[in-house]
């Protein structure tokens, strides 16, 4: 297929709540939204950084220069075959993954609008819908999280998740777990301990946790190693994962039971599907991690996520649980079952971009052709 133009838009949707992890308080969602046309067809792809360099070393702000003077030249008014050949002439621009990501998913959608199949069939995906659970950040008080957990347990979330920090984790554990002593928890702490806290996560053994993700340094699998051997509660690996080489590495050292998969934060779709695969032959269960996605992101997630391995609740979640407007007609939504079904030509579920919300949220848009 041959790359006629890119668009980069840059987008800002408020948040229905602020959303407050161990290192920041989100009160909207910054993106970049990536438009590449391709031979009359459209595709698109979500950037997944933040406003700022918070999470990963990527932000909105480097994710436009690599897409604008590296990415979009490699591909712009040239033939390319898809997002796997996209990946290897890219392959001189070291790092930047959330940025490379963004052109990958672009480039899949327009492989599954030129060869009319949904993104599960391309990828080889299993299941027809995914459980989903929800992810909850730092409230100001411990009943006010109680009222949250009480909400999502009422509209049936497969799994809660507490984000924690050093100073609201202990104390914040005993209260829930006094109120809700069976449910499926766990927590995230999004890399804000150390080693030095290893008493602390030896105590959170009684809490009977499903996981405890991401306890150390972000770029860490050997203190990650010493921390699982030293607790029975298993460990999942976010951020350390960039990769199937990372994830090989993880799993030599034992430094995890579990993955968090997070598409963009691998580099793409391509790189996920190696990872998942790679886990699925050590018996090591993983799930689709969420990075508060606009629809784009949410929809390729919700694909994503089909693949056999992925067992457990993912933080895909529907949109409103974010925002109250979206960019995909429909929005994303869950079922009764607190589920959401996977697109496929074989159900006829299927998303389209809203391009009147994005006008409606954009701040500005490069056009390269």
């Amino acid at each position: 297929m041959r790359i006629d133009r890119v668009d980069i838009i840059r987008v800002k949707n408020p948040f229905v709540h602020p959303f407050e992890t161990s290192f920041v308080k989100f009160v909207e969602r910054d993106a970049l939204i990536i438009k590449i046309y391709s031979e009359g067809l459209i595709g698109y792809g979500e950037c997944k950084a933040f406003h700022a360099p918070l999470y990963n070393p990527e932000d909105n702000g480097t994710c436009l220069h690599v897409i604008r003077n590296f990415l979009v030249p490699s591909i712009l008014h040239q033939d390319i075959e898809g997002p796997a050949e996209y990946m290897e002439r890219v392959s001189f621009v070291i790092g930047n993954r959330l940025a490379k990501a963004s052109i990958e998913n672009a480039l899949w959608d327009l492989k599954t609008k030129r060869e009319e199949k949904s993104l599960k069939t391309l990828i080889g995906g299993f299941y027809n819908e995914v459980k989903v659970g929800v992810s909850l950040g730092i409230e100001p008080t411990i009943p006010a999280l109680l009222n949250k957990i009480e909400k999502y347990l009422g509209e049936g979330y497969h799994r809660t998740k507490l984000k924690i920090k050093p100073g609201k984790d202990i104390e914040i554990l005993k209260e829930v777990r006094r109120h809700y002593p069976d449910i499926t928890l766990t927590v995230d702490a999004n890399s804000g301990y150390t080693l030095a806290d290893i008493e602390l996560f030896k105590a959170m053994d009684e809490f009977n946790l499903e996981y405890i993700e991401q306890p150390l340094a972000e770029d860490d699998i050997v203190d990650h190693a010493v921390l699982q051997k030293a607790i029975r509660t298993p460990i999942c690996l976010d951020e350390s994962i960039v990769s199937v080489d990372t994830a090989r590495k993880a799993l030599e050292l034992n430094s995890c039971k579990i993955i968090n998969i997070k598409s963009s934060r691998c580099g793409g779709i391509g790189e996920s599907i190696k990872i998942h695969d790679l886990c699925m032959q050590h018996n090591v269960p993983v799930w689709c991690g969420g990075m508060t996605e606009l629809g784009i992101g949410r929809v390729q997630n919700i694909s994503l996520a089909s693949l056999p391995n992925f067992t457990l609740a993912h933080d895909i979640a529907a949109s409103n649980r974010y925002f109250a407007d979206d960019i995909t007609t429909p929005v994303v939504n869950t079922t009764e079952r607190c589920t959401l079904i996977v697109p496929d030509e074989t159900n006829g579920v299927r998303y389209e971009v809203d391009e009147t919300a994005i006008d409606r949220m954009m701040v500005n848009r490069e056009i390269f052709r």
